[in-house]
């Protein structure tokens, strides 16, 4: 919002010696921001005067173009008293009109240095000035023309054009729509700056009653549109010009006057914050309805733009049909022409939410619907009608319709109780009752009872619903600067939780074993899973869409991890680096579709039932781990040939994990995308599963831009820490020596080395310390269709050396039940 500082002074008093960086100092601390502090006459030095045209001769040159040779009254401004002689291009000003005058030894913004140079055939000595070049607008088709009484020839004419004015730009929060307005820039000027006083209240003004002579409006909508109130004059000249004080104040805000009609209803919502509409009267056919939208109706408006409308959409209409969208865009058939003498002053009070629903929905944009989405005050619709309607009569020449119409109440703002100490509490400063009350009195509210207080916001805050919201504006108020800072005092004895120890260890483990961790983002698209190959019924394509994703591409919160860090080892191959191993460890998201969550109250603290609903209807995000790791696993050198990754370093990195943690990982033979078939193995702890390992499918390779045979592993750290952290379990030591037995086992290809490991291991019994593949052998000797594995088995007591022959037998029971369940056969 910007606002020129003599605007603003307008409507409240300050302390004589008051500069406006204090007055914006004060303002920002008491939470309006300052953005800027701009003057348009900053850039210009030098001669600037006002000139009187005394002569004017018009030669057309060789190119088309006609200059005007101009002879201008400058007064002693030029040191000499003599006229000024001036080579001008425009056309829109005669001899006698006073105009702007920049004398040799003048700078323009832009650093445009003027001097007395020749020009068609003229030494011209200074320039005649139009508004762009003053920087006072856009307007470059003519030169400033200024009224009759501006002043005197040789005067300075930087205060007569407002050049000397400062503008203030202010950051306006989203809530604070009140602050939008000049009416509400001061009463914060009256509450914030020590000595402000006598605010006057544009809004302020004694209005004519309602009557039956005013055009006949209907509301249909009464809860979208509680008031309305139209007002109409006659007589209006539309060739009237809008005055130079209120052109200065529009494009000081920011905005492009356009003509007396349109530049007065902006006025006046700039002055109130109450955006106004107007109609051309005489285009108007019947009674105004106001009404929801209905289907297949369309809506041509001043933009030219043809919408088409939604049922949710206010709009206005009269017997020829939609004539504009309520509170948002007037319609193009009742638009304020240079032909309008009779207008129809609209102000009405919108719903806040349907007109932000309906800017969004059509793509509006605009200064009225800024404000009227955010909530403006209800009660000043009648003051802001008759404003506009004072300001057409006094500078339009028009007269004002004795009818008056008004439709509707403005809604009652709610009573809220706040406690009289809440403001003390929240901010630790001594805040007594009786200050919490003035201030709060201070911007507008009313206040009544002790210890509790009944408190009634004014209508022009709809933003102050809680108490929380109003101990705000009290701490606002007393000052944010002096809330004291005191640095929380840390309870001691506390430090990492179990549960986040052991997270840390797993990240020292895997780098250790030669990971790099990444960090990507959680969310993928369908065709993320696609590239994965997972199938349509996989229980991971229950995807929760998110309401306002970064990217369309990926709108939803995944259910794995590997198209992430598949992604980023894809994006490292391409960058050169072929050997990579990288890890992630975060959360993934499984819906519940137990329904939308429940907001809890702010007011109290929630019940454990509560929380427990709350929690129901929240996803599962269970933590997880995914590697990935492409290239080679052991480089090649003088040392010996390089090893390239394999299915099994997947399953080693998350038996090393397990393993950091006190546990053991048995692994079987699965299919699962996006895994090579016969190439995945399903990871369980104590037959839970808990993921899974192996080399990825070549499809998913070329997806993600990854060398084949690259391998990755997804697990359930949630899991394996529950585990650890329950079992605790400690390594149990003995001093006794141990008994080494190798075996080697003959079965069938398809009998998975994990199967006759758990049988050996359960046939050893409790002699057993470990069992460790050592060995995998193929050929002729073993037979087509067979393979060998080799086994290290190690025996130990904890309380004694063993016997001879013990070993031996616990060996024997455990080739006896491998071959039981798997078909082993001792090789010789």
């Amino acid at each position: 919002m910007k606002a020129s500082l003599s605007w603003i002074l307008d409507y409240v008093d300050v302390p004589e010696g008051t500069t406006t960086e204090h007055l914006t100092d004060r303002l920002t601390l008491t939470g309006l921001k300052l953005e800027a502090i701009e003057s348009p006459g900053r850039e210009i030095t030098g001669p600037l005067v006002i000139g009187r045209v005394l002569t004017m001769e018009p030669e057309p040159q060789k190119n088309g173009k006609t200059i005007n040779w101009c002879t201008v009254d400058v007064g002693d401004a030029n040191g000499t008293g003599e006229p000024q002689g001036i080579v001008c291009g425009a056309h829109n000003f005669e001899p006698g009109d006073l105009v702007v005058t920049v004398l040799p030894g003048g700078v323009l913004p832009g650093g445009f240095e003027i001097g007395a140079r020749k020009t068609y055939g003229h030494m011209s000595a200074g320039m005649i000035c139009s508004a762009r070049e003053l920087g006072l607008g856009d307007d470059h088709d003519g030169i400033i023309v200024l009224p009759a009484d501006a002043g005197e020839p040789g005067q300075d004419a930087r205060a007569v054009l407002g050049l000397d004015e400062e503008t203030i730009e202010f950051e306006i929060n989203p809530d604070r729509a009140y602050a939008l307005s000049l009416r509400g820039i001061a009463r914060e000027v009256l509450v914030s700056v020590d000595g402000a006083s006598n605010l006057r209240d544009p809004a302020v003004r004694d209005t004519p009653a309602a009557n039956a002579d005013g055009h006949p409006v209907v509301v249909e909508d009464a809860e979208g549109c509680p008031v309305f109130v139209a007002r109409k004059v006659t007589g209006f000249d539309p060739t009237a010009s809008t005055p130079d004080f209120m052109v200065r104040r529009i494009t000081a805000a920011g905005m492009r006057p356009i003509s007396l009609a349109v530049d007065v209803t902006n006025y006046v919502m700039l002055e109130t914050g109450r955006p106004i509409h107007g109609y051309d009267a005489d285009n108007l056919e019947g009674a105004i309805v106001v009404r929801r939208a209905r289907d297949g109706e369309t809506l041509t408006t001043l933009d030219g733009a043809k919408r088409a409308l939604d049922p949710a959409d206010l709009v206005v209409t009269d017997d020829s049909g939609i004539i504009g969208l309520g509170g948002v865009m007037g319609g193009e058939t009742t638009e304020i022409s240079g032909s309008t003498t009779s207008i129809l002053v609209e102000a009405a009070h919108w719903d806040a939410v349907s007109m932000f629903r309906t800017g969004r929905r059509h793509k509006i944009t605009s200064e009225a619907g800024k404000r009227n989405e955010r909530g403006v005050d209800p009660t000043i619709c009648e003051a802001a009608a008759d404003r506009v309607v004072e300001l057409l009569v006094e500078h339009g020449g028009a007269q004002a319709d004795p009818g008056v119409t008004v439709v509707g109440t403005p809604p009652q703002m709610p009573v809220v109780e706040v406690p009289g100490d809440l403001a003390e509490r929240v901010s630790g400063m001594p805040i007594s009752e009786e200050r919490s009350i003035e201030c709060l009195r201070a911007i507008g509210c009313e206040v009544s009872g002790s210890g509790t207080l009944s408190v009634t916001p004014p209508p022009w805050r709809p933003d102050l619903t809680d108490a929380q919201d109003f101990s705000e504006e009290v701490v606002r108020l007393v000052g944010y600067d002096r809330i004291p800072s005191v640095l929380p005092t840390p309870p001691s004895g506390r430090g990492l939780t179990r549960a986040q120890q052991l997270r840390r260890r797993i990240g020292r483990t895997l780098a250790g074993e030669g990971f790099v961790e990444v960090v990507t983002f959680p969310f993928v698209g369908t065709t993320d899973l696609d590239d994965l190959g997972v199938p349509a019924d996989d229980p991971r394509r229950d995807l929760l869409q998110l309401s306002n994703p970064l990217s369309a591409e990926a709108a939803y919160l995944t259910t794995t991890l590997l198209p992430g860090v598949l992604r980023a080892a894809g994006k490292n191959v391409g960058h050169g680096n072929a050997d990579v191993a990288i890890f992630e460890t975060g959360t993934v998201t499984l819906p519940r579709h137990a329904g939308p969550a429940a907001i809890l109250p702010v007011d109290r603290r929630p019940t454990e039932e509560e929380f427990a609903a709350l929690d129901a209807a929240l996803p599962a995000q269970p933590f997880h781990l995914a590697v990935v790791a492409a290239g080679d696993a052991v480089a090649g050198g003088w040392w010996g040939e390089a090893r390239p990754v394999e299915w099994a370093d997947a399953v080693e990195a998350v038996r090393a994990v397990a393993a950091a943690l006190g546990l053991d990982v048995s692994a079987s033979a699965v299919e699962l995308a996006p895994w090579h078939p016969g190439r995945c193995a399903e990871l369980s702890v104590e037959g839970q599963v808990i993921g899974h390992a192996g080399e990825v499918h070549p499809s998913v390779c070329q997806s993600f831009g990854l060398p084949k045979r690259t391998v990755a592993a997804e697990v359930d750290l949630d899991v394996l820490i529950e585990r650890s952290v329950h079992l605790r379990r400690a390594p149990a030591f003995s001093s006794y020596p141990v008994a080494k037995e190798d075996v080697a086992l003959v079965v069938d290809s398809s009998v998975a080395a994990a199967d006759v490991e758990a049988a050996l291991r359960e046939g050893a019994g409790e002699l057993l310390e470990s069992v460790r593949l050592f060995d995998v052998f193929t050929g002729e000797q073993v037979g087509e269709g067979r393979k060998s594995l080799a086994y290290a088995l190690r025996f130990r007591a904890a309380d004694r050396t063993l016997k001879e022959g013990e070993a031996a037998t616990a060996r024997d029971a455990a080739i006896a039940l491998a071959a039981e369940r798997t078909g082993a056969v001792q090789r010789a």
